[in-house]
């Protein structure tokens, strides 16, 4: 991850703090160079719905053996997955092309890194409110003019950040790579309350990873493996290594990705142990991605796609590949930059392909389709039923899952398990009803239909004269920038029970009903409610955009 030197260069950096004269001038040298904004009123503009909405996905027919999702007849997909927003990369005076680059989610916060592409240094860290999924917050921002920042964690009240800076131009720095470890207090950073930095060999601090009371940061070109002691990162135990990408920790295991031969393992005072030789052309100055699953080890290998090893034996069980989306061709490198799991779904960050989705059936994960999002994605991590991608100059995106949930299944056990077209059509006389979790293109109801599970519709829901439709549990219509409408039609009844989201409008005709079923329902409907007169809403719900 080098980086030209360059000739005009402001150091943020300072080891430690005292009360001398020299010390207050490293204090302002450094406030001059990083740039916080806590306020919520210019931090709102940076959080976007514009795209928000059911997220489409391609489907691979090379892999998946189905028709891909513009075909007339596809059946209806298996994951009804939603675009919640997005928060776009900072921009400051000349700062205008941060790319998000990583993404770290704790509690209810997600902690989003920034770099620059290029010969110049400048990154930036931004902390996100995610506890209410309907209305993500940016609750702080820190630019830095002068450093990338390229990874980073949150633990007890600090965040630490890993990057890179040229220090041939700094007062203080005492080599590129660093780490930096900031208080934050309630979702805010706070630099005025005491900001320290550590330093390492190597051209840039590639990852970290905070284990107890020590921090484990990995550096690229002539670099290291570093633990630091989190309380004033003092360097408790050092090892060189000539291209360190990235790092894992599960138990007393420390994986290491060295792009000059592959995986190595070593126990947790930096003694190797074993090794993985892997063939394969990690890129020069690229980040990549490993990480432990039960006794495997996923490896993002670039264009190769995403390696399977046996933690035990070494041994390769699979290359996931990068599957590509049929309706928009990759723009930019194609390359698997990181992987995560989610139960058995499987997320890829391919670069320039975008984001796609495998389903792992355990001794195989089988490649789905390319979830159809912007931006070049460099990095993935989920947490619970949400997804949250680092997607270049389009930032950080968050994606609801929208998992069957355990009680939910249970209760709809006696069901049957939909499985049949995305465009599903109940005619007049038809009584039916199902379970399950599936994105459709659209709905028309006729007859009677209920609806157990979690939906998605990319299209309208039409409810026709004298019609029902019952839904226990989630269902989300339309996006933000194409936004579609339920229309229950005289005399018909929508009836919700849990969540109903609607990018788009909601319009009861005459003699039509809408009716909520127990205290928990969520109504939140992004364009206009349109009630004709003799219309019904029933039942008690809590509507998040005042729409009613």
């Amino acid at each position: 991850m080098r980086k030209e030197i360059r000739l005009i260069f402001l150091s943020t950096f300072f080891v430690m703090v005292s009360c001398s004269d020299e010390t207050s001038i490293f204090i302002d040298e450094q406030q001059s160079n990083i740039l916080a904004e806590n306020d919520a009123v210019v931090l709102s503009g940076s959080v976007s719905f514009e795209n928000a909405g059911v997220l489409e996905i391609s489907v691979d027919e090379n892999y998946s053996g189905k028709r891909s999702s513009k075909a007339m007849d596809e059946l209806a997909g298996n994951y009804p997955m939603v675009l919640i927003g997005q928060v776009n990369p900072p921009t400051y005076s000349g700062i205008n092309a941060l790319t998000a680059a990583h993404v770290f989610v704790e509690d209810d916060f997600a902690y989003v890194a920034y770099n620059t592409a290029g010969d110049d240094y400048a990154g930036a860290i931004d902390i996100v409110d995610v506890n209410d999924p309907n209305n993500p917050t940016l609750t702080s921002r820190v630019i830095y003019t002068n450093a990338d920042i390229n990874s980073l964690q949150f633990k007890n009240g600090f965040l630490y950040a890993v990057g890179g800076l040229d220090a041939t131009a700094s007062f203080t720095a005492l080599t590129n790579s660093f780490i930096t470890k900031i208080p934050v207090f309630s979702g805010v950073m706070d630099i005025d309350a005491g900001v320290i930095y550590g330093f390492q060999p190597g051209d840039n601090a590639t990852d970290i990873v905070i284990d107890d009371k020590e921090a484990y940061v990995t550096s690229g070109k002539d670099g290291s493996i570093t633990i630091y002691d989190t309380k004033d990162l003092e360097v408790k135990k050092e090892e060189s290594y000539s291209d360190l990408r990235s790092l894992a920790i599960f138990g007393n295991r420390v994986a290491v990705l060295d792009a000059s031969i592959g995986i190595r393992v070593l126990d947790d005072n930096l003694k190797e142990k074993d090794e993985i030789s892997i063939d394969t052309d990690f890129g020069q100055y690229t980040k990549r991605t490993i990480d432990f699953v039960e006794d495997k080890i996923i490896v993002a290998e670039g264009a190769k796609g995403a390696g399977v090893y046996s933690y035990d034996s070494g041994t390769l069980l699979q290359y996931i590949p990068i599957i590509s989306d049929p309706l928009n061709p990759p723009s930019g490198d194609v390359v698997n930059n990181a992987v995560a799991i989610n139960e058995d779904m499987v997320f890829m960050a391919n670069g320039g392909a975008g984001l796609s989705v495998s389903d792992d059936e355990g001794d195989l994960t089988k490649p789905y389709g390319v979830i159809q999002l912007n931006g070049s994605i460099n990095f993935v991590q989920t947490r619970g039923d949400y997804a949250f991608a680092a997607s270049g100059d389009e930032g950080m995106q968050i994606i609801k899952l929208n998992r069957l949930s355990l009680s939910l299944a249970a209760q709809c056990s006696s069901l049957i398990e939909y499985d049949g077209s995305s465009k599903l059509v109940i005619n007049e006389g038809d009584d039916i009803a199902f379970s399950g979790a599936k994105s459709f293109n659209s709905i028309k109801v006729e007859g009677e239909l209920l609806m157990c599970g979690t939906w998605t519709v990319s299209n309208d829901v039409d409810i026709k004269e004298n019609a029902l439709l019952e839904m226990n549990g989630s269902l989300t219509v339309g996006r933000n920038n194409r936004r579609k409408k339920i229309e229950v039609e005289q005399g018909a009844t929508l009836r919700i029970e849990g969540n109903l989201t609607i990018y788009g409008d909601l319009e009861l005709k005459e003699g039509a009903t809408l009716e909520f079923i127990g205290d928990d329902s969520v109504v939140n409907i992004f364009g206009d409610v349109d009630i004709d007169e003799d219309a019904t809403v029933l039942g008690t719900f809590l509507d998040v955009r005042n729409k009613f």
